[in-house]
Parts: structure tokens; C-alpha cells; sequence
């Protein structure tokens, strides 16, 4: 079993929204946008941490790989958007306003690859360990505690 990955996420009292994440040395802020009500946008929102940790997991596997081959990249971007879509196959369902979460990753490479190439590193991008667990089953456990 590989080792437990551990986060602190901290929303002190008098803050509406903007949270304190912690990972080790490191400190980021969240927030929400000032459109919903309390929020400030001092910060990235919840999606779009989801999307650029997706973002750098892609950008670094595709990176470890091309260097692998010793093929040239010259510079690497990865765009992404997320939203909510109706579920067409979910209109039987027990919530008729079922939705499915999409994302869309637009890979732009720069270096002078084959469109073999390019071909391998786009299926290499749908590879990188955060992609994976996103497309697997994925359970999460709760607890609460007081202090």
C-alpha cells in the first residue's frame, strides 16, 4: 500500500468562504467568486483546484514520457474546462435534473513531432495518475471529530 497523502484545509470563523490549504510546506488559498453571496475570489475555487491538479498531473506525465524517448518538446500548455451536462442517459433516473460532471483537456504541444508523436502523447495524457482516478471508482471516507 503506498503511502497516505495528507492535506489540512482550514475555514477560520470569521471568514465567509476563503479557506487556508496546507500540504506540507506549502499554503494555498480557496475561495469562492464574488457572484456567489460571501464570496470574495481571494482565490482559486474547489473546480478549478480539481482541474489544475488534473492540469499538472497531465503536463508532467506527458513531459516524463517525451523525455523517456528523448523526443523535443519545446513547450507544452494544457487548457481545460469543466461543467455540468445534462444526463441524456440518465432521463429515466430517480432526479430528473441528474447532471454529469464533463471536463475537457485541449493538450497544445510545440516541438517538431511526428503526428505519430503527437498521437502517443495525446493517449499518454489520459494516463497520468490523477486522470486515472478520476475515471475509476473512487470512495471516499468520512468521519467527524470535536476538538
Amino acid at each position: 500500500m503506498s503511502e497516505k497523502k495528507i492535506v489540512h484545509v482550514h475555514l477560520p470563523k470569521d471568514e465567509t468562504y476563503k479557506t487556508t490549504l496546507s500540504a506540507g510546506k506549502h499554503e494555498l488559498i480557496a475561495d469562492e467568486p464574488e457572484s456567489v453571496k460571501g464570496g470574495t475570489d481571494a482565490g482559486p475555487d474547489p473546480y478549478d483546484y480539481l482541474l489544475m491538479g488534473l492540469g499538472s498531473c497531465t503536463l508532467m506525465t506527458v513531459k516524463m514520457y517525451a523525455e523517456r524517448k528523448g523526443w523535443e518538446l519545446d513547450d507544452m500548455y494544457l487548457e481545460l474546462r469543466h461543467n455540468k451536462r445534462h444526463a441524456d442517459d440518465c432521463r429515466e433516473c430517480d432526479d430528473p435534473k441528474s447532471k454529469i460532471d464533463h471536463i475537457e483537456k485541449e493538450l497544445i504541444v510545440k516541438g517538431d513531432l511526428t503526428q505519430e508523436q503527437l498521437d502517443k502523447l495525446l493517449e499518454i495524457s489520459k494516463k497520468c495518475p490523477v486522470h486515472r482516478t478520476l475515471m475509476s471508482d473512487i470512495t471516499i471516507e468520512s468521519s467527524l471529530s470535536t476538538s
